[in-house]
């Protein structure tokens, strides 16, 4: 070394489908995280963090560009769209002088896709399109993941994450049937850990360990579901507004959009689940220890998210995609030495934010400049605290067929609008944070409603969609998951 300062190491840290309310330090009455409280307790966590739109594409769209879903044209869940944009966290860090990896799940299209990344070690999870026999070969999930591809090379030309009967958007649980080591959750750590082995000593690097879990299938090791078994658990939140038509027409079918309508099946996917949380914690905690081992922790910036939550049986839902707080609360947690992160350790920070302002903390933390068409904002200009309101409001969004819905959320409150149906709901997240009494009807709250649902008709004006004449919120005449037109990426 030539005694310069090196620039920071950047380590993002990506959950899938993990709620924001999922961690022991936020208070969860069940499932623990010592390793993401850790990671929390030596830096900032960011209690009102979002998914603008709450499924796996859309999320990482907003991650890796910048922007919100409006900009970026993923308003709901596409796969076979071609990722094309001139900007990605990845490339630009590469631009920066940093070595950038990612190991684990990008699902990105083609598969392939680096988006910016000098390498990735892919492992997208069980997806069903990529199995298809009509998908061309240098698009099968047997060729092109990693992952699968380095199973059947340990476990032989059979082996599968099928192999225990699990759906990759069911809520069935059952523990993992091989040894952990062939766990996929464990296959990121390991990759990880080995490119600290690998990386060049004098070049920073941005590193994104993106796990699948904990998506489903809720496919843990055993010893994880132990953990679990014998608790009593907190039941699913289930609001004084709640509908149970849909989880009637339903509640039998394995990969629906609601949960199980049989209580004991809701208590294992949430045993399910847990157990996949602190199995992704430990193995988190594996990659912590490499870092002190490769003495990086002084100066590595370590970032913990996720693409958006899981509903998990609240409001007798299940998966993502909805604009409550199960699936659109996310985590996020900045950390490392006080020095890079700005903050004082084990701070809270509680304005609004979202996927959109990793990519401008991160840049920021390598010296580089934010492109043009970046929608986020820095959240190193949070550690100061003062400076006034940062983001009025958030508003949020997903193309789901009848469930397809809009949201306005502040740090006290949450306006909603299913856009198909026309209902709308509204929910004073400071008092109910569970969102179980909707007071949409209450006379006290109509101004206040009145405010949010005009931030909507402003965020909505010029949509092609037709959701606003500038005085009302209409039906729109179709809305597509993809924004292909009127908008430039």
């Amino acid at each position: 070394m030539d005694g310069r300062k090196k620039k920071p190491n950047i380590l993002l840290i990506m959950a899938d489908q993990m709620r924001g309310d999922c961690l022991g330090i936020a208070g969860h009455p069940d499932v623990k995280t010592p390793y993401l409280d850790t990671l929390a307790q030596k830096g900032v966590r960011f209690a009102n963090a979002y998914s603008a739109c709450p499924s796996c594409i859309a999320a990482r769209a907003g991650l890796h560009t910048g922007m919100l879903p409006e900009h970026h044209r993923r308003v709901g869940y596409q796969d076979g769209i071609a990722w094309r944009y001139a900007h990605t966290l990845a490339g630009e860090l590469a631009a920066a002088g940093y070595y950038t990896q990612c190991v684990g799940k990008m699902h990105v299209y083609p598969t392939r896709n680096y988006l910016g990344f000098h390498h990735v070690e892919l492992h997208d999870g069980y997806l069903h399109s990529p199995r298809y026999g009509s998908v061309p070969y240098w698009e099968s999930q047997f060729v092109v993941d990693d992952y699968f591809y380095w199973l059947k090379e340990q476990k032989g030309v059979r082996a599968d994450l099928t192999d225990s009967g699990l759906d990759c958007n069911g809520w069935v649980a059952r523990p993992f049937p091989y040894e952990e080591q062939y766990h996929p959750t464990n296959w990121v750590t390991d990759r990880s850990i080995d490119f600290l082995r690998r990386r060049d000593p004098d070049q920073p690097f941005f590193l994104m360990a993106s796990y699948v879990r904990p998506h489903p299938p809720f496919d843990a090791p055993s010893c994880y579901f132990d953990m679990y078994r014998n608790q009593n658990l907190t039941p699913p939140h289930v609001g004084d507004w709640e509908d149970t038509g849909l989880l009637r027409e339903k509640g039998r079918i394995f990969d629906s959009q609601t949960g199980p309508e049989d209580p004991e099946l809701i208590r294992q996917a949430q045993i399910g689940y847990y157990a996949c949380i602190t199995h992704l914690d430990h193995q988190i905690g594996r990659l912590l220890l490499a870092l002190g081992e490769h003495e990086l922790l002084h100066n590595t910036l370590i970032l913990f998210t996720a693409d958006h939550g899981e509903e998990l049986c609240d409001h007798h839902y299940f998966r993502k995609s909805l604009p409550y707080e199960g699936s659109v609360h996310i985590p996020l947690l900045l950390s490392g030495n006080p020095a890079l992160t700005g903050f004082s350790p084990n701070s809270v920070c509680k304005e609004v934010v979202e996927l959109c302002d990793i990519m401008p903390t991160l840049l920021e933390t390598a010296g580089a400049a934010v492109p043009d068409g970046v929608d986020g904002k820095s959240l190193f200009s949070l550690a100061s605290g003062g400076g006034g309101l940062w983001r009025e409001y958030l508003h949020g969004e997903h193309s789901y067929g009848d469930l397809s819905n809009h949201y306005i959320v502040t740090g006290r409150d949450k306006f909603c609008w299913f856009c198909g149906a026309g209902k709308e709901q509204y929910f004073v997240l400071e008092e109910d944070p569970h969102e179980l009494h909707d007071r949409i009807g209450d006379p006290a709250c109509q101004d206040r409603i009145s405010r949010l649902r005009g931030c909507l008709m402003r965020e909505l004006a010029g949509r092609p969609e037709g959701f606003t004449d500038g005085e009302r919120l209409l039906a729109p005449k179709e809305y597509p998951p993809y924004i292909s037109v009127g908008h430039n990426a």
